[in-house]
């Protein structure tokens, strides 16, 4: 069965946990609600407070930032909170972008799906608890040794019990995150997604698969696109937000020749609406930008519109479910009427 989950993603300059939303949620049968952090509120503290004050439901982080925390502290954060709470915690990782990643947190960004695999690999040996912890990748080394280090480190178990019960989802959208992903995670956060175009993701989570050797497949493994979710009448002003904020992606995250949202809309069959995007992004021609979104782009990956239109379009998700091509909805939704209906379309 398909899963829901509840995006919060992360605060403006004031944090504001929506409690009441949450616990509605989690009465309605969601699965998980989810948090984030950029650079501003981070992800492991309201995680902490939401799971302090529910139940039954899970909290995830999507995602925590790979670069801002050694996977060790990341282990054991992970641990502290899945022991807390009842085995309700899900680590979500990505690797964030060089802007934040050597302006905020002032580290070298290099190789991110080479430190992502790394990073994993050292959580899964902490979590598992059967060796002390030693490693000798290209970018993490444990213990330390070399230039700058005293040598007087030394391999350690962690003093927790040992918890593999963990899932472990990564974000990502390029060909080698999605393959790495396949390959060591439980999981992937595409930003969005349609259930109609699954080509843009499935060849490249195929092989991954395969390098993991372990008969991991779509049955077994969490496809969960973020998924905005309105109930309106007038069509245009549900899209106007969504076609600004993809045109600020599609169009501005990133140079001409290495904007990954570029590329990943190019992959879902919006070649040229994505370059249009793109040139006028960079042109400074923000608000042709986003009118150069189309409209079944965002048709096809979100869900908003009036109730029958929701329920007709959900359909596709339902389909795509039934593929395994999906297997959690991160519903990016505020109004609590669109929370009952998406339980009554998926959960009932």
């Amino acid at each position: 069965m398909l899963k829901l989950g509840l995006m919060l993603g992360y605060s403006g300059k004031s944090i504001h946990l929506p409690l009441a939303l949450i616990k509605q949620a989690e009465a309605l049968g969601f699965d998980s609600v989810w948090v984030s952090e950029a650079y501003g509120s981070d992800a492991v503290s309201p995680a902490a407070w939401i799971l302090a004050q529910t139940t039954t439901i899970r909290v995830g982080t999507s995602i925590m930032q790979i670069p801002a925390r050694t996977p060790a502290m990341t282990a054991m954060t992970a641990m502290t909170l899945n022991q807390l709470s009842g085995g309700r915690f899900i680590l979500g990782l990505g690797a964030s972008g060089p802007q934040v990643v050597e302006g905020w947190h002032g580290v070298p960004y290099r190789k991110p799906v080479t430190r992502t695999k790394e990073y994993i690999q050292i959580l899964r040996t902490i979590m598992a608890r059967q060796a002390p912890l030693e490693f000798a990748g290209e970018l993490y080394q444990l213990p330390l040794q070399g230039t700058g280090s005293t040598g007087l480190g030394k391999p350690l178990k962690s003093i927790m019990q040992a918890d593999t019960s963990i899932p472990i989802y990564t974000a990502s959208i390029t060909p080698a995150g999605l393959t790495a992903a396949a390959e060591f995670a439980d999981g992937v956060f595409p930003a969005w997604m349609s259930p109609t175009r699954f080509e843009a993701l499935g060849p490249h989570l195929e092989a991954g698969f395969a390098k993991a050797g372990t008969g991991k497949s779509l049955a077994n493994f969490d496809v969960a696109p973020n998924l905005t979710v309105a109930v309106g009448p007038d069509l245009d002003a549900l899209r106007r937000p969504l076609k600004a904020m993809r045109a600020l992606y599609i169009g501005g995250m990133g140079a001409r020749n290495k904007n990954f949202y570029t590329s990943y809309t190019s992959a879902m069959g919006f070649a040229a609406a994505a370059e249009k995007i793109q040139d006028l992004y960079l042109a400074g021609k923000t608000e042709e930008a986003a009118l150069a979104v189309p409209d079944d782009f965002i048709d096809e990956t979100s869900l908003i519109g009036t109730e029958s239109m929701i329920r007709q379009r959900a359909q596709r998700w339902q389909e795509a479910a039934s593929k395994q091509q999906v297997g959690t909805l991160l519903c990016n939704v505020s109004q609590p009427e669109a929370l009952a209906l998406l339980a009554d379309i998926f959960l009932r």
